[in-house]
């Protein structure tokens, strides 16, 4: 199937949006492209949520790793492309390489791409083949980019993020300085991000250089979402798809957004804050890290800003409590804490003052004590030979507790 074959069924399927394996500005269009041909876990643009391709479950998130080099990689690109851009290497047809990662999300595609140099036409011709009318967010992370739409014409160092429509005559040109150039991309649907937009066919080349007050905070998003998830459960697919709402909104607003879009502003910039601080906090429980001072250095942002995103939680020290005894209840559960640790070491490790203290608040949380857990992991390894899930651990519990007088 030809990827104008694939874009076409993308866009008239009944299924929710789920974004079709298109371009990354116009270089990584055709690497987005290639990703789609050559992946089989994102072999069907439009793939419903939790698909099961060739054996892989998708859940939220799936990622394939689509490396391609030499005349023939250049020549496959090209044929994959014709109805989209034109491919102008500037290397020789040896020296060509293109990496691709793809990320799938409910509501969007995310391509993290390094390429070589080259250049990326997409005339009047290849836009009235109708093949695609999205919009690209384009985050320039290692080179630089040059994009020029019409009179319009922006430059891209490593921070920098652009608006691209692909709906529009482009032409893009990267440039590695002697290595490769990266970019990250997130692909929205048409029908998702310009009833954002004021003045939509007008959005293209909106750039938000690395220093404007949202740069970081988007650039770390990607980051984010580009990662592969250890489970892709329904709460982090939930998770992503509001973020990448979020990061919608934001670039709207900067591009012109309606009265609607810049009137929630300060909803979406709490989200993608609260979700990046809860971040830090998921990776940093077992440090000292995760103490006020610390978090507003980290985040530039002022205590009583840090103390109202966290007031829906029951505040910030309460979060991160209830964070460690989570963490604390995993630990308890897998194989690996029968091997006689102490509790007290435990209690250290997610910085409680004291192992009594630690046992009082995991009751509290919980409804039984560290060490009973512990014995009812032991149990089930003993007669069942392995551990329930977490959730099905924790619902367990929760039916036992208010089936008490």
């Amino acid at each position: 199937m030809r990827v104008a074959d694939k874009l076409h069924q993308f866009r008239s399927t009944a299924a929710p949006p789920y974004l079709a394996c298109a371009p990354i500005s116009e270089w990584l269009h055709p690497s987005a492209t290639l990703a789609c041909r050559r992946s089989r876990e994102i072999s069907a643009c439009g793939l419903p949520h939790q698909g099961n391709v060739n054996g892989t479950v998708l859940n939220g998130s799936t990622a394939a790793d689509i490396p391609g080099r030499g005349p023939e990689a250049l020549a496959q690109l090209r044929t994959m492309t014709a109805d989209i851009c034109e491919v102008i290497p500037h290397t020789a047809e040896e020296d060509f390489h293109v990496t691709t990662v793809t990320m799938m999300t409910r509501n969007a595609l995310l391509i993290d791409t390094r390429v070589t140099d080259q250049d990326y036409d997409r005339t009047p011709a290849h836009v009235a083949r109708g093949v695609m009318d999205h919009f690209q967010i384009t985050l320039c992370v290692e080179g630089q980019m040059r994009f020029s739409s019409g009179r319009r014409e922006v430059s891209l160092r490593p921070g920098d993020i652009v608006l691209i429509d692909m709906a529009q005559p482009n032409r893009t040109e990267l440039r590695g300085g002697g290595g490769r150039t990266r970019l990250m991309t997130i692909i929205l649907q048409r029908a998702m991000l310009a009833p954002r937009l004021a003045h939509p066919d007008s959005a293209t080349a909106t750039l938000l250089p690395s220093d404007h007050p949202h740069a970081r905070l988007l650039a770390s998003h990607y980051a984010a979402l580009a990662l592969p998830h250890e489970s892709a459960t329904e709460a982090w697919a939930g998770q992503a798809e509001a973020t990448v709402e979020a990061i919608a909104d934001l670039v709207a607003a900067a591009a012109g957004g309606t009265a609607e879009i810049v009137a929630g502003l300060e909803r979406a910039e709490r989200h993608l804050y609260l979700t990046m601080i809860k971040r830090r906090i998921a990776n940093n429980l077992e440090t000292d890290a995760l103490t006020t001072e610390e978090l507003c250095r980290h985040f530039q942002i002022s205590r009583a800003t840090l103390y109202r995103l966290f007031e829906a939680d029951g505040g910030l020290a309460h979060y991160v409590r209830e964070q460690r005894l989570n963490l604390a209840f995993r630990r308890l559960l897998s194989p690996a804490a029968q091997d006689g640790r102490r509790l007290i070491e435990l209690a250290v490790d997610m910085r409680f003052s004291s192992d009594s203290t630690f046992i009082r608040a995991f009751r509290r949380k919980f409804g039984l004590t560290p060490g009973e857990l512990r014995e009812l992991a032991d149990t089930w390894l003993r007669e069942t030979g392995a551990v329930p899930a977490v959730d099905t651990v924790l619902h367990q519990l929760a039916r036992q507790r208010a089936s008490q007088p």
